[in-house]
């Protein structure tokens, strides 16, 4: 079936939105006119997209999906409308990596990205792997070398792991309990690890990141790092030396059709030199606070 673009992008106002009423701001259509369009929207799709009631619009499982994929028709329109307009040019750099990794690129956006490139660059935040064979991202920041033939690695240097909790001895810390993680970031090998040694210790839990940093640093209990994270936040204090079983390779990974590109190679090599800038800290040799 085809798909107007102008019928996809009035969908995504009434999904982002809510409703009708507030999607008339935004398109300049009416009420009325609006569902009609969703209503044909809905017979070309051939389900239901929406539930109606007197609160708004809500998004049937249906409307999820499409939704989704309405998104990633934007994201390219969006780079057309850009390279049409000259405003950045025609190439986005998608670059894979897990949260803490990616957390510390965005930090330091301006060693590997200025608005004088004549290319976008976008974070890929995942903590399993992303596939670049199928360009899902264009490079991947990997704990391995990279075993696929179309792939390349370089190794950038080594990620140690610590244990670190609040610097006072309150709540969780005291009590000598653990921060554990949940859900699909609990699949991780250092999370695992602390489930395997620690797991009858874990009081809390987040299902991300962010949320496991902050309830250490609240002092709910001591949980597992990577020492480039617990060693840059100010709040908390690595207990002990680094774990030796937990240390990584840091791999930068490209598809080999794709590495000699300009835009690929640019950032490839602003990422390594960035990685090789801070190579200390990700090995953690930062003193350890007694």
């Amino acid at each position: 079936m085809d798909f107007s673009w102008d019928d996809l992008r009035l969908f995504l106002d009434v999904a982002r939105l809510g409703g009708l009423s507030a999607a008339t701001e935004t398109t300049g259509l009416s009420a009325a006119t609006l569902g009609r369009r969703v209503t044909a929207l809905e017979r070309q799709v051939g389900e239901p997209l929406f539930v109606r009631s007197q609160t708004g619009y809500r998004l049937t499982p249906s409307g999820e999906e499409l939704l989704l994929r309405a998104e990633e028709v934007e994201g390219a329109m969006l780079s057309l409308k850009r390279w049409k307009d000259g405003a950045i040019g025609e190439r986005v750099v998608r670059v894979s990596a897990g949260p803490w990794t990616s957390a510390f690129l965005a930090k330091n956006i301006g060693k590997i990205w200025t608005a004088g490139d004549r290319f976008a660059l976008e974070l890929v935040t995942a903590n399993h792997k992303v596939d670049i064979g199928r360009r899902n991202a264009d490079i991947g920041i990997r704990n391995q070398r990279p075993t696929e033939q179309w792939l390349a690695g370089r190794l950038v240097g080594k990620v140690a792991y610590g244990l670190y909790a609040r610097p006072e001895l309150i709540s969780g810390v005291a009590a000598g309990y653990f921060v554990g993680v949940a859900g699909e970031g609990g699949q991780t090998h250092s999370a695992r690890w602390l489930h395997a040694r620690h797991g009858d210790r874990i009081a809390t839990r987040g299902n991300d990141a962010m949320s496991v940093m902050e309830l250490v640093a609240a002092g709910a209990g001591i949980s597992v790092f990577p020492c480039f994270v617990g060693d840059s936040d100010p709040r908390i204090d690595r207990m002990a030396g680094t774990i030796p079983e937990l240390e990584t390779d840091q791999w930068l990974v490209c598809h080999h059709e794709e590495r000699h590109t300009p835009a690929v190679r640019a950032v490839t090599e602003r990422i390594a030199a960035l990685m090789r800038e801070n190579g200390p800290l990700f090995r953690g040799e930062k003193p350890i606070y007694e």
